[in-house]
């Protein structure tokens, strides 16, 4: 089958359209993960920075959500929907940049089929949304301007272009420095000269002057992120753990689809064998900008536990190399079979996910206890939450009109997760504001909202929601804030026909004691 040119474009646009209709029903069925509904506090309580990750997330929710006037987990997501249609069409573009348009189609199909690029980022809203989309940008503005003449016109603006963009990917996430990195290291290795263009330093002062409410927060809270981040890949006296390495790896292939991360392993060994044809210049760029981060972090997995979407930028990176090498080869078709597999494997577990979250398709959970059913499933961390919900709304109304609780009664709990699970599907629904009571590590934003929202009172009652996936009932240190605590209601919630998961409701009375504020600490 012989593909014009123009078709390309045409088959681009139907990608985009389909991949964004089939992330927009799964954003639509699927509830909120235990991050998103963290996320979700960004949005609600803004400031310069967070304890966790920058600002951009929760600007994203509230652009897409109009300030959170709608709140169901379609438009929490929409962002993920939009930005992952346009990172399709970046992907089409960096591709076409290196070789063709076929190129860039074949990127496209490679990123649709990665389940970082279409689930994590396409469908979930969390901070590598935004980076994504601006990581993408910065690698298609870096490719056809670091390895050029910093003389030239169209170079220069997108040097200051490509300053604005790092700036918004480390607004995004604090990983995006990586695209710095690269970016000093192409140059100091292949193209000094613009070391000597005032325009390679006015794009810096844009990234620095884009990223300075992190540096504002920070200063104003004793620099507890950048502490905390970098306590989480701390080397110092952590022997070597071949698990946790084991682990990354395994977590890696997957996320970047395992068809995908053999091709792109392919890929890396064509072009370091001279086996390639493509510009090297622009291949080095993308050597610099991707290699670093993955290695970097599989460094750090030997002796840290670590989480395989921080090095998936880095694989993301290589896709465009990796369609270079395929297009190279000689075929008649318009996707290649090993691209049609990743496609369909991506399918596949779509499918089977979808299948396991609203049914609980395998059996995974074998645990009989009445407290821990469903603590081996983890399908159920997407599944319930909204069910519970309702039937905690009927609880309080009940309480409130027996008149058990008074006014002033709220949520509460010592970890950030699943309180804000709860807090967005029980406490918020039900008019209940979410405090939380325990230390910075371990209830997060939370110890700003509890300031934000006035603090605790004296004599107030309060709601205690744990559920059988991470049973906790009420510790001691808990317990000796209220004057009594009472075990009261249970909810069940059924699928595939049978239990699958639990939620148990205590009641706090007459807080008598306020709790230590974790920030004056």
């Amino acid at each position: 089958m012989v593909i014009k040119k123009a078709d390309y474009t045409r088959y681009m646009v139907i990608l985009m359209v389909v991949s964004a209709l089939v992330r927009g029903f799964f954003a639509f069925s699927v509830e909120l993960g235990n991050d998103e509904v963290y996320y979700r506090l960004y949005a609600m309580y803004p400031d310069w920075s967070h304890f966790d990750h920058p600002l951009m997330v929760g600007w994203v929710i509230q652009f897409f959500s109009l300030n959170l006037l709608f709140t169901n987990e379609l438009f929490l997501r929409m962002g993920s929907i939009i930005f992952g249609t346009i990172n399709l069409w970046l992907m089409f573009q960096i591709g076409k940049t290196l070789r063709d348009e076929r190129t860039g189609f074949i990127a496209a199909l490679l990123y649709t089929s990665s389940v970082y690029g279409f689930v994590i980022t396409g469908i979930f809203l969390l901070p590598d949304t935004p980076q994504g989309l601006f990581w993408l940008w910065a690698l298609y503005l870096m490719v056809k301007t670091l390895p050029g003449c910093p003389r030239i016109y169209e170079n220069r603006v997108n040097m200051i272009q490509l300053g604005v963009i790092l700036g918004l990917a480390i607004l995004s996430k604090y990983t995006s420095v990586f695209l710095w990195g690269g970016l000093v290291l192409y140059l100091l290795i292949f193209n000094r000269k613009w070391f000597s263009s005032r325009y390679l330093y006015y794009a810096l002062t844009a990234s620095i002057l884009i990223a300075l409410p992190i540096l504002i927060w920070n200063l104003q809270n004793n620099f507890i992120s950048f502490t905390w981040q970098g306590e989480r890949v701390n080397l110092a006296g952590h022997g070597i753990r071949p698990d946790y390495f084991l682990t990354e790896l395994l977590g890696e292939i997957f996320y970047n689809n395992p068809i995908n991360f053999m091709l792109i392993i392919f890929a890396l060994v064509a072009f370091f064998r001279g086996k390639m044809t493509i510009e090297k210049n622009q291949a080095r760029v993308i050597l610099l900008l991707s290699l670093p981060l993955i290695v970097t972090f599989l460094v750090f997995s030997l002796f840290r536990s670590t989480l395989p979407h921080w090095t998936a930028p880095g694989y993301t990176t290589l896709i465009p190399l990796t369609a270079v090498w395929l297009t190279g080869k000689p075929s008649k078709r318009l996707i290649p079979n090993s691209v049609s597999g990743a496609l369909g494997l991506l399918l596949l577990v779509l499918l089977l996910g979808f299948a396991q979250i609203k049914t609980g398709l395998f059996p995974l959970d074998t645990t009989t206890t009445f407290e821990k059913i469903g603590e081996d499933d983890p399908s159920l961390d997407m599944f319930g939450y909204k069910e519970a919900g309702r039937d905690f709304e009927k609880i309080v109304q009940r309480d409130q009109a027996n008149q058990q609780m008074n006014k002033s009664t709220f949520l509460v709990g010592t970890t950030w997760f699943p309180l804000a699970n709860y807090d967005y599907y029980a406490a918020t629904p039900s008019g209940l504001k979410t405090l939380a009571i325990g230390s910075l590590g371990r209830i997060h934003k939370y110890a700003w909202i509890n300031q934000i929202e006035g603090g605790f009172k004296l004599g107030s009652d309060a709601y205690y929601i744990t559920d059988s996936r991470d049973y906790k009932a009420p510790d001691s240190t808990l317990c000796s804030y209220f004057e009594t605590v009472i075990a009261a209601d249970t909810i069940q919630m059924s699928r595939g026909g049978k239990v699958a998961k639990r939620v148990f409701v205590f009641k706090m009375k007459n807080l008598i004691r306020i709790p230590d504020d974790p920030l004056k600490n």
